[in-house]
């Protein structure tokens, strides 16, 4: 087994959820690296967002990840994550890297709050547009993928378990 699991995706994808889930089965922690910015700046992700941009906020994601030095953790990401590439780097080092992959269909349904979520990009990106852009992204970053992530969070951390334990890179 790995000594840390990180999970990146698309916001709604369930990294939150899942990583929950996926830490109570293995009897680790979890951490959720914007819940973490949220604590240390004392206002949620949007208010960062809204009063220093998306730039200062994928800089604090960067350094709140660079800043991560665990073990026996599962680590949810904030969708962003996958533009560090030294933030990346790191993770891939203390971690295997999953990626819950769900399509653009699910993403829309699942967030009908997007000026409401603290996404870090520009004003005048749509969801597509983001999409578009991150999607690479997690696919060159990711050492595990679990397609069409859409079944319950018990689901995917069975099928998470199954892919860490038939042979994939341990770190």
């Amino acid at each position: 087994m790995t000594k840390n699991i990180s999970l990146i995706g698309m916001p709604g994808a369930g990294k939150s959820v899942v990583g929950q889930a996926l830490a109570a089965q293995l009897g680790w922690q979890c951490i959720d690296t914007d819940r973490l910015i949220e604590k240390d700046a004392g206002v949620p992700l949007q208010k960062l967002l809204n009063d220093q941009g998306y730039l200062a906020l994928r800089q604090l994601e960067e350094a709140q990840v660079l800043s991560l030095s665990t073990s026996e953790t599962v680590i949810s990401t904030g969708g962003s994550v996958v533009y560090s590439q030294i933030g990346m780097r790191h993770l891939m080092d203390i971690s295997t890297v999953v990626f819950l992959d769900i399509d653009l269909a699910t993403v829309k349904r699942r967030i009908q709050n997007i000026d409401q979520r603290g996404i870090a990009s520009a004003q005048d990106q749509s969801l597509d547009m983001i999409f578009e852009e991150r999607f690479p992204l997690y696919r060159e970053y990711a050492q595990l993928s679990l397609p069409n992530a859409e079944g319950s969070a018990e689901q995917a951390v069975l099928e998470i378990l199954s892919q860490l334990e038939v042979g994939v890179t341990k770190l």
